[in-house]
């Protein structure tokens, strides 16, 4: 695992229950401003239950993918109190 890698799990492992954060503030927060997508990459190939990988949405709120699919997505983060609207995050834990 990369250092990079080690780095992404730290922080989404941080991101509390019915809270999420974006790729790209994740991609801040690792010292990488602008490796949002390299956040997602990293986050696709996560096998650890332990990391919230769907707790991880776009900038713009929409829910973005995730490996178990995008309704097993919506489910768990509904399943957490977040809430969705038309397909985008409405919840002020955003960031």
């Amino acid at each position: 695992m990369t250092p990079f890698q080690k780095k992404i799990y730290k922080i989404v492992k941080r991101i509390p229950r019915g809270g999420v954060l974006t790729y790209k503030t994740i991609a801040k927060l690792a010292g990488s401003p602008r490796a949002w997508r390299a956040v997602g990459n990293v986050l696709n190939k996560n096998r650890d239950p332990k990391i919230p990988c769907h707790r991880v949405v776009k900038s713009n709120g929409r829910i973005g993918g995730y490996k178990g699919g995008t309704k097993k997505k919506i489910y768990l983060l509904k399943k957490e109190g977040i809430i969705i609207k038309h397909g985008e995050v409405a919840s002020r834990f955003r960031k």
